[in-house]
C-alpha cells in the first residue's frame, strides 16, 4: 500500500502529525509536493497529484488534511483510476467560510457529489475552518463516516496532537477495512 500525503496550504510543520506519519512509513509513504504552496489553485494541485499517482503502481490510500480534503474531490472530478483505495479526510475546510484562505482558488467545487472511493473523515467541534455542521454535510454527501474527535482546533500543530496516536488508530482501522473488503 502506498500512502500519500496531502498537506494543506503553506504545507505541513516537520511535528505536524502528518509529517511524523509520513517519516515513520519508510518507502510506502511519498509526499505530494506543489510548486507554491501559499497560492493554491485547485487545478494545478490535481494536475500535481495525478501525476503522482501515475508515477506509483499497486493500491493507494490518500492521508489528506484541511485544503487537501478539497483537493481529493477536485482530483476526483477531473481523474479517474490511478488504483485509489481510499482516503482519509481529517478537517474538511468550508471554502464558503470566513477564515477560508482567499488565496486558495477553485478549491471546493466536489462537495456535492459522491467520491468514488472509500473515505473516513475526521473532524473536530472548535475547527475555526469548518464547523462540525459543514462537515456533517459533506459526510452525508460524499457517503463517508465521520468522526468527531471533539474540541481539538483544526487537528494541526497548534492542537499540539503530537504524533496523534488515536488518529493513527482510525487510519490503521480505516485501512485495514479497504483490505478486508
Amino acid at each position: 500500500m502506498h500512502y500519500i500525503f496531502l498537506a494543506g496550504i503553506g504545507n505541513s510543520e516537520s511535528e505536524h502529525w502528518q509529517s511524523i506519519w509520513y517519516r515513520s512509513l519508510g518507502s510506502s509513504g511519498h509526499w505530494l509536493e506543489h510548486t507554491d504552496w501559499d497560492n493554491p489553485v485547485a487545478e494545478v494541485w490535481a494536475e500535481d497529484l495525478d501525476r503522482c499517482l501515475r508515477a506509483l503502481s499497486g493500491p493507494k490510500v490518500f492521508i489528506a488534511h484541511s485544503l487537501s480534503c478539497l483537493l481529493v474531490a477536485e482530483w476526483a472530478k477531473r481523474y479517474e483510476g490511478a488504483g485509489v483505495a481510499g482516503s482519509f479526510l481529517v478537517s474538511v475546510p468550508d471554502p464558503k467560510g470566513p477564515a477560508f484562505p482567499r488565496q486558495a482558488v477553485g478549491f471546493g467545487e466536489g462537495l456535492e457529489g459522491r467520491l468514488p472511493f472509500p473515505t473516513m473523515m475526521v473532524a473536530s467541534t472548535n475547527d475555526k475552518y469548518g464547523t462540525m455542521e459543514h462537515a456533517q454535510r459533506v459526510s452525508a454527501h460524499w457517503h463517508s463516516p465521520l468522526v468527531n474527535v471533539g474540541d481539538k482546533g483544526h487537528i494541526n500543530l497548534a492542537s499540539g496532537l503530537g504524533d496523534w496516536r488515536q488518529g493513527r488508530a482510525m487510519l490503521d482501522e480505516f485501512v485495514a477495512s479497504l483490505t478486508r473488503g
